[in-house]
């Protein structure tokens, strides 16, 4: 969402209702700076009668957000930032309504070199190996087997075949390299991810997700829709 305030007036954004979760691939945009208009949308947010939980990307102050508490929320570790404002923690897995969802931020600023360290860029945007060993283990424990994947960054495979249709440089790294081994062990439904800046399905089980809010079904007999939406930027 990159902070951008017009994005609370969105038609699908308004119509949330209380029991729904809105699900942020990264980039959430609204701590970053500390100032006034920030805390206004914080304390917004944090009074909706929906949740609001968004995974870090490489836009977001996570200086500011590690200095959260942590608790436990639907089976995995969130940082509370306010009310029904949380951030769910890097490579945890999260039972919703009859789904799960396995949830790893973090990303590489491709414009790190012109950025400020604690001023517009925070080293720990990059995922350390004990957050990869902890994703690691807790999808071992569910045999790898989760609904959803929710990340910031996709696969090198499908980001790699994204930057080749757009014809720009291929730009991967490690942490693609471990999403990627992480979708040849794991079986789930659909991937969503949001780093790439576009709406677009890119093979039948990645979706990268930009302005679009996507619904997803809950597994429960009635089969509502509308229980969950992801989004990003």
């Amino acid at each position: 969402m990159h902070g951008e305030l017009e994005r609370l007036y969105d038609k699908n954004f308004r119509k949330l209702k209380s029991g729904d979760v809105l699900i942020v691939c990264g980039d959430f945009g609204y701590i970053f700076s500390g100032d006034k208009t920030e805390k206004q949308v914080i304390d917004f947010l944090a009074s909706r009668r929906f949740v609001t939980a968004f995974i870090d990307g490489t836009h977001d102050n996570m200086k500011t957000v590690n200095r959260c508490r942590s608790t436990y929320w639907h089976g995995g570790l969130v940082h509370r930032i306010k009310g029904n404002l949380i951030h769910l923690m890097r490579g945890q897995i999260f039972e919703i309504e009859g789904n799960s969802f396995f949830t790893f931020g973090g990303g590489e600023s491709i414009d790190k070199d012109m950025r400020l360290e604690s001023g517009n860029w925070w080293s720990e945007e990059e995922p350390t190996p004990l957050e990869m060993a902890e994703g690691a283990k807790r999808l071992d424990e569910v045999s790898g087997k989760v609904d959803y994947i929710i990340t910031h960054e996709p696969p090198s495979l499908v980001k790699s075949a994204i930057l080749l249709r757009r014809g720009s440089k291929d730009r991967v790294n490690k942490l693609n390299g471990y999403f990627e081994e992480i979708g040849r062990f794991c079986e789930y439904k659909h991937w969503y991810f949001g780093s790439l800046h576009e709406d677009r399905v890119i093979t039948p089980r990645h979706t990268c997700v930009f302005r679009d809010m996507i619904s997803i079904e809950s597994n429960k007999k009635d089969e509502q829709i509308n229980e969950f939406s992801v989004t990003d930027e």
